[in-house]
């Protein structure tokens, strides 16, 4: 696997309203797009830890956007670059431009980046299936509390107390290298779906959670409001479930069953 974001080919994709975001790719196949979580990037989640290349091995072209603000993707630090719901229009733009039609690839996403497959879903992107990973019901409905308890990890940084949640949110930030300032008017995009727009979500969902993730709620609870939806579970927190072999594996076997 890679050990370095360097290690695989970046190429830059425009956004919706036009800035760069990166994008990388491992593999052949049916295109798999991926999308991160808060605080990480294309390399962190997918693949340092070997997720990307068991997809790949599966017979997926496995397609991973840094999201805006992260990774070497644009980090604006104005306000008006974080519109609501910018994320889900970002994803939609890379769709497109990448040329993937309704039915012609699949869809999934970790913590935000599942957030934002499921407002890529209410907002008419069509894969054949989809997994939200390291999300709950809680996370879907409410965003404002998830990003109040970031906006105080950011506009804090260096005086949490250690152990706690706040702290090791920000020692991950810490390991990531991200950008408090284009963090900080992120937040302010995120968009709630509420009930009715989940229970429109028809496409086959699968969500994938740590056992012992709570952070974003239920993620049965979520499962149960998906008309098409399956929970699993794998071992593991919000954070330490991204580093088990079986996320990847519980991805692929659902991917490909």
């Amino acid at each position: 696997m890679a050990n370095s974001p360097t290690e695989l080919p970046v190429r830059f994709l425009d956004g919706a309203d036009g800035l760069p975001l990166a994008v990388r790719e491992m593999g052949e196949g049916r295109p798999l797009v991926l999308l991160h979580g808060l605080f990480s990037s294309a390399f962190t989640n997918w693949i340092r830890f070997g997720h990307a290349q068991h997809l790949a091995a599966a017979g997926f072209r496995v397609i991973m956007p840094d999201l805006r603000a992260h990774g070497e993707s644009a980090a604006p630090h104005d306000a008006d670059a974080y519109p609501p719901d910018i994320l889900a229009d970002d994803g939609l733009a890379l769709l497109a431009q990448l040329g993937l039609d309704d039915g012609d690839y699949d869809l999934g996403g970790y913590s935000l980046g599942a957030r934002t497959t499921a407002r890529m879903l209410v907002k008419g992107a069509r894969p054949r299936r989809a997994i939200l990973a390291g999300m709950g019901l809680d996370g879907m409905r409410d965003t404002g509390s998830r990003a109040e308890f970031f906006r105080r990890v950011l506009r804090d940084f260096g005086s949490h107390e250690r152990g706690t949640g706040e702290w090791m949110a920000e020692a991950f930030l810490k390991t990531t290298g991200g950008d408090r300032l284009a963090l900080l008017p992120l937040l302010d995009s995120f968009v709630d779906t509420s009930d009715a727009e989940l229970r429109g979500i028809m496409v086959e969902t699968l969500v994938l959670c740590g056992i012992d993730d709570h952070d974003n709620g239920s993620a049965s609870a979520l499962a149960d409001m998906l008309p098409n939806g399956r929970y699993v579970s794998v071992p593991g927190n919000h954070m330490s479930a991204v580093v088990e072999v079986t996320l990847g594996q519980r991805m692929a076997d659902f991917l490909t069953t």
